[in-house]
């Protein structure tokens, strides 16, 4: 009996784990911009993003993984941890090092 309560209550936290990353968590559906706002990421369904550096826009895809984004743009990759407010942070020497969700 014990063990069966035990098993019940690891379920249900692994349940409870999932629905928080799937409800609200995750870049999907969200736009992130940083540099003065002079770079926009926009994050799609089915893993596509668009970014814009100023007017040139540019389609890309992406995947997530745990507090990880993976942003592939033309051949070149970009991971993102997401930090505890929720910001992308990026390569600290480039032009995508801190974006903010924009609201």
């Amino acid at each position: 009996m014990k063990n069966a309560s035990i098993c019940a209550n690891s379920v249900g936290l692994m349940l409870l784990a999932a629905a928080a990353t799937s409800c609200g968590g995750g870049t999907q559906g969200h736009t992130y911009s940083g540099n003065g706002g002079i770079v926009k990421i926009e994050f799609k369904s089915g893993g596509k993003a668009f970014v814009a550096t100023g007017p040139v826009s540019t389609e890309c895809t992406y995947t997530e993984s745990g507090k990880n984004v993976t942003l592939v743009c033309e051949g070149d990759t970009t991971v993102f941890k997401v930090d505890d407010d929720g910001a992308l942070i990026g390569p600290a020497d480039g032009m995508l090092s801190r974006l903010t969700k924009e609201k």
